[in-house]
């Protein structure tokens, strides 16, 4: 189950579009914002200029997936895996 954001709303592909997970952020507290599939009967609220914002995060995830050390997690030790992914990020959009 993906971490949900600081303002509350979880953002979803349509592999998420389940009845059970809908309910499950919900009780968390926050709102699900996935787009529903083309066989659902009942159409959820879905707002799509909320959901753009998802694609930066996918597009952040692909630029560091670039670096071998990032995706193939060579790095044991938690500390070190997040200072390569920190290294990683900041070559990645300061240069």
């Amino acid at each position: 189950m993906p971490l949900v954001p600081a303002n509350g709303v979880l953002h979803g592909d349509k592999g998420y579009d389940s009845d059970r997970i809908r309910r499950t952020v919900e009780a968390r507290g926050s709102l699900p914002n996935i787009p529903p599939r083309k066989t659902r009967k009942w159409k959820n609220c879905f707002s799509p200029y909320l959901y753009k914002g998802r694609n930066v995060i996918e597009r952040m995830f692909g630029r560091l997936k670039e670096f071998r050390r990032i995706a193939t997690r060579y790095d044991r030790n938690a500390g070190n895996f997040m200072s390569s992914l920190c290294l990683a990020a900041t070559v990645c959009y300061w240069l």
